[in-house]
């Protein structure tokens, strides 16, 4: 056995494929279970060598890529990556430095995420790279690119909200929920699925983060226009047009 491992669960074989990469042995093993339990294929790569050499004879639908790595750093294979694929990527790192992360988005990642991060952050993260991904390519109609909710504007290809022009502030869970109502704008959307398959106290925690993002793009967040409660189920966003 080499240093890779193999998620051993049982899957469709239309499960997505994500490979894992990351020098941290037991992060490895955690992540490959949990996503492996959460639906998904998974293999792992202690470093960019090993995945390379994976990715020459195996496809995959998403990559989850370690930046501080021993050998090539996740920064520098990401952009040799992207010379010759469009693979989706989602960096990890323990660098919370803004310029890092503006430095990972740079290199082509589709999102990034700090370390420590709770798993059900990075499932409702691969959730959403995934499904904006399926829009995409979808044939049913042009690319949803921006949703417009009264004075508000939120770009969905760069995760910005906007009112009247300017940026307002909003945390990386509020642009994650945000997203999610967005790309399915008018649609009921469960808590289930804006928590990333979380419990109840992961649902509880949607709630919290909803009344905050109500109180930044409401007029009246008691009585919300936009962001509102589908009862017995989550919420759903109403945009204009």
């Amino acid at each position: 056995m080499t240093r890779m491992d193999v998620a051993q669960v049982e899957l469709a074989d239309d499960a997505p494929h994500l490979l894992v990469v990351d020098d941290d042995r037991r992060l490895r093993q955690l992540l490959t279970r949990f996503l492996n339990q959460n639906g998904y294929r998974v293999t792992a790569a202690a470093t960019a060598a090993e995945a390379e050499g994976v990715l020459g004879h195996m496809v995959f639908d998403l990559l989850i890529l370690d930046v501080m790595m021993p050998g090539e750093n996740g920064f520098d294979f990401a952009r040799r990556l992207r010379h010759g694929s469009d693979v989706p990527i989602i960096m990890l790192t323990a660098r919370t430095e803004s310029a890092d992360r503006v430095e990972g988005l740079e290199t082509g990642a589709d999102d990034y995420l700090s370390k420590p991060f709770e798993p059900r952050e990075l499932l409702l993260r691969i959730g959403n790279v995934l499904r904006r991904l399926s829009n995409e390519g979808a044939e049913s109609g042009p690319q949803r690119e921006a949703v417009r909710f009264g004075e508000f504007l939120f770009r969905l290809d760069r995760g910005e909200l906007r009112r009247d022009g300017e940026i307002v502030r909003i945390t990386d869970r509020e642009r994650d929920i945000l997203t999610i109502l967005a790309n399915r704008a008018g649609e009921h959307v469960p808590r289930e699925e804006l928590a990333g398959h979380g419990g109840a106290a992961s649902e509880r925690t949607v709630d919290v983060q909803m009344n905050r993002l109500r109180r930044k793009v409401e007029r009246d967040p008691a009585n919300p226009a936009y962001l509102q409660t589908v009862r017995g189920i989550g919420y759903r966003l109403l945009v204009d047009g």
